[in-house]
């Protein structure tokens, strides 16, 4: 089989992405980052989901990205953002954390003498993301052929973001037809240690609107089920 890092946050896109490389044939390295943000238990549901779906090995590394704050998902005294998706990059975006994610699993990859990286960045749901652009994976791609042992012995490297032009409900269609469970993944950005989530930030709000859309039940496992009407057009 042929070995792949796949970068697992313990969310719905990363999921879906991980079960799309489990589908192509490859051999999954699941890497999870613990970088300061504001609660775990999505890193509790990557665990799980790791081992549901089948990949080979799961990592968790620690990188304290919470000391430079910057971001409502590493500084607390930064509100979650609760009335629906607006113009302009949101105050969820942490700064440089998927290049940084992306290195992380470069060396892992190197090490592995992997040749791919899968990501499940999307920019369809926050186009105002800079570091969810097609045009920054390809100079990432670029730097990383440049950078890497492996790539220098001959063997090039390729950053896969299978998901970056699906709408939410697409997604939510692919991983259904390949087995992912969504109930064991936490997308909220302020979930409680159970991993339920508000149904009000933008990440839970995304996600409703996009099993509406597919017409298929969410399976989300909310705090309240008294959730916000017409949540596709906040």
């Amino acid at each position: 089989m042929i070995k792949a890092v796949v970068l697992l946050s313990g969310g719905l896109d990363s999921a879906t992405t991980l079960a799309i490389a489990r589908s192509r044939g490859y051999e999954c390295y699941a890497l999870s980052v613990d970088y300061g943000q504001r609660h775990e238990s999505e890193l509790a549901a990557a665990v799980t989901l790791a081992r549901f779906l089948g990949a080979c090995k799961h990592k968790t590394v620690k990188v304290d990205l919470e000391g430079f704050g910057g971001s409502a998902l590493t500084d607390k005294s930064i509100a979650i953002p609760t009335e629906g998706t607006k113009a302009g990059i949101p105050v969820t975006y942490v700064p440089a954390r998927n290049t940084i994610m992306l290195s992380l699993a470069l060396a892992w990859a190197d090490v592995l003498k992997s040749c791919d990286i899968f990501v499940g960045v999307n920019r369809v749901d926050y186009s105002g993301y800079p570091d969810c652009r097609p045009e920054y994976l390809a100079a990432f791609e670029e730097m990383a052929n440049l950078a890497t042992k492996t790539a220098i012995e001959g063997a090039r490297l390729s950053i896969h973001a299978p998901l970056i032009d699906l709408p939410k409900a697409e997604i939510i269609r692919q991983g259904i037809s390949l087995g992912v469970d969504y109930s064991l993944t936490v997308s909220c950005y302020q979930a409680n240690e159970e991993g339920l989530a508000c149904g009000v930030c933008d990440s839970c709000r995304l996600r409703r609107a996009g099993f509406e859309s597919a017409n298929v039940p969410d399976v989300t496992r909310y705090k309240s089920r008294m959730m916000p009407q017409n949540i596709e057009d906040s």
